[in-house]
């Protein structure tokens, strides 16, 4: 049977993560990237496509741990088994940072009597397609198939067997005893990395994870929730580059059974903004100054060019195809890798950009000589370009339109211009040209993005549809949040939109504006929004009550996906999910403050 989404925890190195089930089992695994073809792919199809489980001898396949928790401060997974003869183990997941190769390390230790163990490994590269070739080597095992090659041991060392094209083993502990496995990645022309201790490994990682969690300077009501958080954004942080990938997973659906099911291992613009402010207002200023110098490498080029997501590595191609040999996530086809929302034109992406880069300069991170001529690029294209429809923020499939938010976001492309180079004059530029695309715009939206009659915003210009992203409106100092206008938008978002107190991004009843069947879940970064928005306009209470909603909506390991199904009380969508974690920790500060945050 398929594991609920909120069954699974992260696990990772800063280069690549894998999902562990509370059933033991780690059914996701990309090697050695994120975005690199999974070897363990039972979450999008059966156990047949890869996966590694740990658990108790004899336990039926849906038998489920006792409890789990990951070690305060850190990335370290500890799973709790009860055994019905009393005795009682514990398994460690964890992926040490990495020097040279990914390993994964899963150490088992008995706590009180006497416990049997089995382990089943069952690699499955390219996505659960390929079986690879298992030969035994000085009592290890090394699986090769094609550019793939991993080394799977133990220690110390118990015995293995091959069984049904996987690897097996049955062991028994005693209290106090352990036993440690570890899987290594490495490319199959390379010769085998020098393995680890992997119980050095395991105090390493604690204290590479503790000290960083350290930093956080955080002091509101919500530690907790703040902590576990970040440390998912740094989890979903490509090391090498700075890069912070959107989700850890590939086509979980956003409904059950449906089709909306989409690759979220990269990198997206959209979310630069809001996860660089979480960054430097919770103390993490190298990962914001890492996360710039990302998004500074990735627009580099014209101005017309510019994509709305990248690879983790700044990748340009990121072709999308279809996996016909997983049947999908709770039978939710087509299974997807790669995004053809790489083309489309999202003009809200380059507010986004000047946004990003404002906020940077504005909290003192060092500028780059390079950056403002990269800007003025940009504001020169969309200058010129911003009056034409476009995809949207939420990349519909549909007819090209003119989306309010992305005439907003204009806007603040605009705006955050003129604030620049009104704070440092000694920059070039014609900053009455910026002032000038700035009132034009605002006018344009409110001439033709507000309905009067029911005193809100619209989804798009001559639409009488809703769509929660003009929620940020007074966050992005278009309007302030006394504004009428605001308070009107507020009101009718959380009205026509609403879903059980949470909030859904836009209506996909009728003909939907992104030209998909079927519908989805609540947005959770969107219900982060409307809590924001309803601090901003003076209803502390109701904000604290949603963002208290918010909370219990997280799995026990504090972790989010994209979507939630209030109806059937269960995630949905991509897993974990940086936006989300993004908007709790954003609105976390944001309850914090005495007053409304600033616009800006």
């Amino acid at each position: 049977m398929t594991q609920p989404i909120e069954d699974y925890a992260l696990i990772g190195d800063l280069m690549t993560s894998g999902l562990v089930g509370r059933d033991g089992s780690l059914d996701w695994l990309c090697l050695p990237r994120f975005d690199s073809p999974a070897c363990f792919a039972a979450l999008l199809g059966d156990k047949e496509n890869g996966h590694w489980r740990i658990s108790p001898a004899g336990a039926p396949d849906d038998e489920q741990c006792t409890r789990r928790a990951y070690v305060d401060g850190s990335l370290v997974l500890e799973s709790y088994w009860d055994t019905p003869d009393g005795g009682s183990f514990k398994v460690v997941d964890f992926m040490p940072q990495r020097d040279d190769a990914p390993d994964v390390m899963r150490i088992v230790e008995c706590l009180t009597g006497e416990v049997a163990v089995r382990s089943v490994l069952r690699l499955r590269f390219d996505y659960g397609h390929v079986v690879p070739w298992v030969r035994r080597v000085d009592g290890e095992r090394v699986a090769v198939a094609g550019p793939d090659s991993a080394w799977f041991r133990s220690e110390p060392a118990v015995p293995t067997w091959g069984e049904a094209n996987s690897t097996c083993s049955e062991f028994s502990l005693a209290a106090g005893e352990r036993v440690a496995f570890v899987l290594t990645w490495h490319a199959s022309h390379e010769q085998r990395p020098e393995p680890l201790d992997p119980y050095e490994a395991l105090r390493t990682s604690l204290a590479d994870w503790r000290d960083w969690s350290a930093q956080c300077t955080y002091e509101g009501p919500y530690l907790e929730a703040v902590t576990r958080s970040l440390i998912t954004l740094k989890a979903l942080t490509y090391a090498p580059t700075g890069g912070i990938a959107a989700a850890a997973t590939t086509s979980l659906p956003e409904e059950i059974g449906g089709v909306r099911n989409w690759d979220y291992r990269y990198c997206w613009l959209r979310d630069s903004t809001l996860t660089l402010g979480s960054l430097l207002e919770t103390g993490f200023l190298d990962e914001a100054r890492a996360w710039r110098s990302w998004l500074l490498r990735a627009i580099a080029g014209d101005p017309a060019d510019l994509q709305i997501m990248y690879g983790i590595g700044g990748e340009r191609r990121i072709p999308e195809f279809d996996l016909p040999w997983l049947r999908g996530y709770a039978s939710s086809a087509p299974v997807r890798v790669g995004n053809a929302a790489v083309d489309q034109l999202q003009l809200d992406v380059y507010g986004e950009v000047l946004d990003s880069l404002y906020l940077a300069r504005s909290n003192g991170l060092p500028s780059e000589r390079h950056a403002w001529r990269i800007q003025l690029a940009l504001l020169d294209f969309l200058e010129r370009n911003w009056r034409r429809p476009d995809e949207g923020l939420w990349e519909v499939r549909g007819p090209r339109r003119h989306f309010v938010h992305s005439k907003v976001m204009a806007w603040v492309a605009a705006d955050r211009a003129v604030r620049t180079m009104e704070s440092d004059p000694s920059l070039l530029g014609d900053v009455e040209r910026w002032r000038t695309m700035r009132d034009e715009v605002h006018r344009d939206v409110i001439e033709n993005g507000f309905d009067p009659e029911r005193g809100t915003f619209t989804q798009y210009y001559g639409s009488r549809e809703l769509d929660a992203a003009t929620l940020l409106i007074p966050r992005v100092g278009f309007l302030p949040p006394d504004d009428p206008r605001v308070i009107g938008t507020v009101d009718a978002v959380r009205a026509e939109l609403g879903s059980s107190g949470l909030v859904r991004r836009y209506s996909t009843e009728g003909p939907s504006v992104d030209g998909l069947p079927g519908d989805e879940g609540a947005f959770l970064a969107c219900s982060f929004w409307l809590a924001d928005a309803l601090h901003m306009t003076g209803r502390d209470k109701e904000a604290r009550e949603l963002f208290e909603r918010l909370l219990a909506v997280r799995n026990d390991v504090g972790l989010l996906a994209e979507e939630y199904d209030p109806v059937a009380g269960r995630q949905l969508g991509n897993f974990p999910q940086a936006f989300s974690h993004v908007g709790l920790v954003n609105t976390a500060i944001t309850l914090g403050r005495t007053h409304a945050p600033p616009t800006v």
